[in-house]
């Protein structure tokens, strides 16, 4: 032991009491906090003492064990701390809590990474800044400590958190580490309370890896699995830590746990539900990701650490980059906080991709459940547009009812020199079914997608293209068709000349309800079909619409009518112009109001349940006749 040097009043530089009050007043958005970063520098003592243990030879031993205790005492008004681990000696006392902008701990992590045993070691924050955290709730905070050096003294470090700073030699003998004393103030005497102080280190240190007392009780018997070897973990494990962490009863879906060291370190231990509770009516899920450094939580809920689209990933992300005093106001605008939501959305996309590959089946229920984040992450999200792409699983003329396919695979079964994508939307693959437009592509052996949910329609608007191709749809005018691929067609065309005056009867019957009335090629056995003239909104779309705006009526949807000159009634009706124009104009109007239907376009049914009627009546007088 050293001769005791005598008592030192030392002033604080002269910036101090600015940072002192940026700490204090603005760094921690809780006060609470405090009990975290005390926590966490007394692991972070800890840690440091276990490595010298391993390279350093002169280390004063101690009985007590690595732990960490926490004494509340309501009578004196104190809250104290007590570790084992590094202890300091003058100069390191004078040097990390002397001087606020200094850490020691950060000196050390970079000394420890230049070893090789850096990435066996998990140190936490920075110290200087977390301990001054305590002036928030204490008007007098003392350090007694002893350095781990076999020759170190024992000293009381004590302040105010003003004026400045004593340092004096220690009663009696101390054993290593440090223990420090809170004189709190009489507003915040709730911290001198055991069930306030269980409560705050199970939501905040749960996972710290040495025990953690308070009283007779160990308080974080949670064991922080994201940062062990996944082959030393078992499912019974893995399924009780996302019980835990989740506050959940079911058993995951899916997990992902990965670590990585750059550009971040990383670890990661992330769950997919079995329910999607939202399908459930019981309102938008909450975030339930928590970002930790170093087994430490930073925030159970931090806004921006993934995008909101993955509001249903329950679990933890755990980066020893983030800094402890990082703020909720701030998180979103970390650099360090986006670079960690790029990383982990990837990782996850790639993930869901491996597991859709893998177990098509278990994926389809998957996606069955949580298909509408993945689509209102391709609506939201540019960033992750092409990864959620290759998520999408859709139905299709070319798979059996029920069954659905993804896009990358529509592609591999596309025929060469196929440049677009088409799809149809409806209500069902029934109606879609039933329609004039698979007629053209079927007859072609060209595939068609199936659009059946509502969401589907902002999903078109965002994803323009896939692997280069884009997206068209097979209602549409512009869709153009090889002639050289379409089989024989069955019965007679109309002549040219009568196909030109059909044509222009129905343009003039129709007046600007219809763009263009054209014979068309597409068409098998239906005789018309309305086509979109692509006003950017299609049939789903405008109810939609209609439904959010009952009060405001929706602009006449702008439609080319395609007739088949081979169809029987097309036949009938050119004769009809001359013979019979009255019913020609009957037959015209109906023919139109059922592609309407057909096509999702009629809005009002009054006139088509007429005219039918009318038709009847005409159909059967002349069979009287």
């Amino acid at each position: 032991m050293t001769t005791e040097a005598p008592a030192q009043k030392q002033e604080f530089q002269a910036e101090v009491s600015q940072l002192l009050d940026i700490v204090i007043n603005s760094l921690y958005t809780d006060k609470e906090i405090f009990i975290r970063e005390l926590v966490s520098n007394a692991s972070d003592a800890s840690e440091k003492l276990r490595h010298l243990q391993l390279t350093e030879k002169d280390v004063f031993q101690s009985d007590a064990e690595l732990t960490i205790t926490i004494e509340a005492d309501k009578e004196a008004k104190t809250l104290t701390f007590v570790d084992r681990g590094l202890g300091m000696t003058r100069e390191e006392l004078q040097e990390n809590l002397g001087t606020i902008a200094h850490s020691g701990s950060k000196a050390f992590a970079k000394a420890l990474k230049e070893s090789e045993e850096s990435k066996e070691s998990a140190l936490i924050g920075q110290f200087g800044v977390g301990f001054y955290s305590a002036f928030m709730v204490a008007d007098k905070v003392e350090v007694h400590t002893r350095s781990w050096r076999p020759d170190a003294e024992g000293l009381v470090w004590s302040s105010d958190g003003k004026t400045g700073y004593e340092i004096a030699p220690a009663e009696g003998d101390l054993d290593r580490g440090s223990r420090i004393v809170l004189h709190l103030r009489e507003e915040e005497e709730e911290f001198a309370d055991d069930f306030r102080i269980k409560n705050i280190l199970k939501n905040y240190s749960s996972f710290v890896s040495f025990p953690i007392h308070v009283g007779e009780e160990h308080v974080n018997t949670v064991e922080a699995i994201w940062r062990k070897q996944k082959s030393d973990i078992s499912d019974e494990q893995y399924e009780e830590f996302y019980k835990f962490i989740g506050k959940a009863f079911d058993a995951p879906r899916y997990r992902m746990h990965f670590s990585a060291d750059a550009p971040l370190e990383i670890n990661a231990l992330l769950y997919v539900p079995t329910e999607n509770t939202e399908l459930f009516g019981m309102g938008q899920m909450e975030a339930g990701v928590s970002l930790y450094c170093k087994n430490v939580l930073i925030d159970d809920k931090p806004e921006g650490l993934l995008p909101e689209w993955l509001r249903f990933l329950r679990g933890v992300i755990d980066s020893a980059d983030i800094p402890l005093n990082i703020s909720r106001e701030s998180m979103q605008d970390s650099s360090l906080v986006r670079k960690l939501n790029r990383v982990v959305t990837k990782r996850f996309l790639k993930f869901l991709d491996g597991e859709a590959k893998n177990d098509t089946e278990k994926y389809g229920e998957f996606y069955s459940k949580f298909s509408r984040f993945l689509k209102e992450g391709i609506v939201v999200d540019y960033e992750h547009r092409e990864g959620l792409a290759k998520l999408l699983r859709v139905e299709s003329s070319m798979v059996e009812d029920g069954q659905t396919t993804s896009f990358a695979e529509y592609l591999d079964r596309a025929k060469d020199g196929q440049e677009k994508i088409y799809y149809l939307t409806g209500p069902d693959r029934a109606a879609i079914e039933s329609g004039p437009y698979l007629e053209a592509f079927q007859s072609r052996g060209l595939e068609v997608l199936f659009f059946t949910d509502p969401m589907d329609e902002y999903l078109l608007q965002n994803l323009n293209e896939f692997d280069g191709k884009g997206f068209v749809s097979a209602a549409s005018s512009e869709v153009e068709l090889d002639d050289e691929s379409a089989p024989e067609a069955e019965g007679e065309a109309l002549a040219e000349e009568k196909q030109t005056s059909l044509c222009d009867f129905l343009k003039n019957a129709y007046g600007d309800a219809v763009e263009k009335v054209f014979v068309g090629k597409r068409l098998v056995s239906s005789p018309v079909a309305v086509l979109s003239a692509d006003d950017g909104m299609t049939p789903q779309m405008r109810q939609m619409m209609k439904a959010m705006n009952p009060e405001e009526s929706l602009p006449a949807a702008k439609v080319e009518l395609e007739i088949n000159p081979r169809h029987a009634i097309i036949h009938q009706l050119s004769a009809a112009q001359e013979s019979n124009p009255e019913l020609a104009q009957l037959v015209s109007a109906q023919l139109l109001d059922q592609a309407l239907l057909s096509a999702g376009l009629l809005e009002d049914r009054t006139a088509l349940l007429k005219r039918g009627y009318d038709l009847m009546e005409a159909a059967l007088g002349k069979t009287e006749g």
